[in-house]
């Protein structure tokens, strides 16, 4: 009977060993999950906390990585943008400054084309606030120390438990021998065993507490971190935005005024050759006028005008107190028909 008994307890410690070789196998490098009770309700609760300190960091720790290759996703694509805009920059400067006097739509080319080289100088911006202001902090917390020891602690701790089940088994075991055979030898290796879990009991308690402390303020740090830099992402972005909008809006202001300005403006005079006879004829300021630009011509109610040429623009071009510019030519009325001969006298 006593053989058939130590048989089964030597194949209930074989299960044991091969079970523990088994978790061992499978269970990573992580903190091990337990609902076993070594030692009292205390260390389960620690256990408990550990446990789920262990998952927070490491899903912050995750969380971390992701704004990271986010970040970095951001800033290549920011430096994609600003080679095309440079590229769309030069093209729409040299097409301005080839076709000058062709048409308005120079002038915008060249208008637009500088607008890009300020945008793409705040995406540069964006990109440096990105690379020193998130990526850098954050990958520093991924891989930092106190996250590495922290998570070092833990393990530790669920290997010196894992330890403390067994020794929980052997114990187990060796009051069981004792109960059947109370000799010296069963009493002394039970003392022994005794020992050594009264060990492992007093440096759980001190490395649980170690690595509770340690988790709960690398958790802390994270969240805190995490949430600056999201903040610091948010303005970054918010900033960079406002400042295009700012760029484009008076980009588009500007094209809508220059439109405005070359369909407003008075015709060029063309070439005339001087042998050819022009028909001029008098005519009364109704209206006051200020000249914009040299090429206008002021004028005052009641000033008499040599008009020399009507444009389909609603501008006039003449000759008053031995100036001569362009003026609107719903200003003045149509006094007398006078033959170019005579232009200086009616004028001077």
């Amino acid at each position: 009977m006593d053989a058939l008994r130590k048989q089964a307890s030597k194949l209930r410690e074989q299960v044991a060993k091969q079970q523990q070789a088994v978790i061992k196998q499978f269970s990573g490098t992580g903190y091990e999950s337990s609902d076993v009770m070594v030692i009292d309700e205390v260390e389960m609760q620690r256990h408990q906390q550990l446990e789920k300190l262990y998952r927070s960091t490491r899903a912050g720790k995750d969380f971390q990585k992701d704004i990271v290759r986010a970040g970095e996703a951001f800033t290549a694509i920011g430096y994609k943008q600003i080679e095309t805009g440079m590229k769309l920059s030069e093209d729409c400067c040299r097409y301005g400054a080839e076709n000058i006097n062709d048409n308005i739509l120079a002038r915008a080319a060249s208008i637009y084309g500088d607008s890009v080289k300020h945008i793409a100088k705040e995406q540069e911006e964006l990109n440096k606030l990105l690379s020193s202001q998130i990526l850098d902090p954050l990958r520093a917390m991924v891989t930092g120390a106190p996250l590495e020891d922290a998570r070092h602690l833990a393990q530790r701790y669920s290997r010196m438990r894992q330890e403390a089940e067994t020794q929980a088994t052997e114990v187990s075991r060796r009051q069981a021998r004792v109960r059947e055979a109370p000799t010296p030898e069963n009493i002394a290796r039970l003392h022994v065993a005794e020992a050594k879990m009264h060990e492992l009991k007093a440096n759980m308690a001190v490395l649980g507490k170690e690595a509770s402390a340690a988790l709960a303020a690398v958790e802390a740090q994270q969240q805190r971190l995490s949430f600056q830099r999201l903040v610091a992402m948010v303005e970054g972005e918010r900033n960079y935005h406002q400042r295009i909008a700012t760029i484009l809006g008076e980009v588009e202001a500007e094209m809508v005024s220059e439109k405005q300005r070359k369909e407003s403006a008075p015709p060029a005079i063309p070439s005339e050759s001087h042998s050819e006879k022009m028909m001029y004829f008098l005519a009364e300021a109704m209206h006051a006028f200020s000249a914009g630009s040299e090429k206008e011509l002021s004028l005052n109610v009641g000033d008499y005008v040599v008009v020399r040429k009507v444009s389909n623009t609603g501008w006039a071009e003449g000759e008053c107190k031995g100036k001569a510019g362009w003026f609107p030519s719903g200003y003045v009325e149509k006094r007398e028909m006078l033959p170019t001969s005579n232009v200086a006298g009616e004028v001077y």
